[in-house]
């Protein structure tokens, strides 16, 4: 299964998940979920796993913590707040980069609705 395919999958079970449950819960709701959503997918699915800085071939444990790998190769970082920013963003690329991963969604459930709490994430490099 390809990055654009589990993203198709992640973003249907987001939207019935928020359909559900609507907005103005905590993240980690959101996160127990989709999780537990995905699991029965069949999916291969880490929680908050975590994303170690390598920095002149130093591995060093800085907090960095996916909230949702998927297949070992597609990241889902959940917000649950006002509105989205370029740090949300950032962040969620960092970590893209950080375990050399090509796309990610970054889902913010604390929207009426909920596509527009999503953005896709690429790396490019």
């Amino acid at each position: 299964m390809n990055e654009n395919e589990i993203s198709t999958i992640v973003i249907g079970l987001a939207i019935e998940i928020h359909r559900k449950l609507g907005p103005g819960l905590l993240e980690n709701v959101y996160q127990e979920c989709l999780f537990y959503k995905l699991k029965q997918k069949g999916l291969i699915v880490e929680k908050e796993k975590p994303m170690p800085l390598i920095f002149e071939e130093i591995k060093l444990d800085c907090g960095y913590r996916i909230d949702l790998l998927i297949e070992n190769k597609f990241i889902i970082e959940i917000k649950a707040v006002e509105a989205l920013t370029v740090n949300h963003l950032a962040q969620t690329l960092t970590y893209l980069k950080l375990g050399n991963y090509k796309l990610g969604l970054l889902i913010n459930f604390n929207e009426t609705l909920l596509k527009n709490g999503i953005r896709r994430v690429i790396n490019n490099n």
